[in-house]
């Protein structure tokens, strides 16, 4: 199970606030159908809410602990029948990753010549 300090904590719970829940869990409980299912949520949304139905008030902490330690995810808030939870995919991290820039390479002798001639840009104001 992943652990968040309060201010990541924060941040999560304030983003999840206006997300529907994506799946739920009623009458038969944990399957291995609905842990695919949140598996999936989460590699493609990293914060997702899981609704419960029918679920006693005294399971909801144990099934959230199964939960986090199965998927390897953290849980962010549980209030009531809904949880949230957060794990951190280092695909979708990887795909976004700055490109470096490169130089334009001039195309002909008089651009190359002309870009001897650009005087510099001094960086200070």
């Amino acid at each position: 199970m992943i652990e968040l300090t309060l201010i990541e904590r924060r941040a999560l719970r304030a983003t999840a606030h206006h997300l529907q829940p994506v799946v739920a869990i009623s009458q038969h409980g944990l399957t291995a159908a609905v842990l695919k299912e949140i598996d999936v949520s989460l590699k493609a949304h990293e914060l997702i809410k899981v609704k419960l139905h029918g679920i006693e008030r005294d399971a909801r902490d144990t099934l959230l602990a199964t939960l986090c330690a199965d998927l390897q995810c953290a849980p962010v808030q549980h209030i009531g029948n809904i949880f949230v939870l957060w794990r951190k995919n280092p695909e979708k991290e990887a795909a976004t990753a700055p490109k470096p820039r490169r130089k334009p390479v001039p195309r002909t002798k008089k651009q190359a010549a002309a870009a001897l001639e650009k005087p510099r840009r001094s960086r200070s104001r």
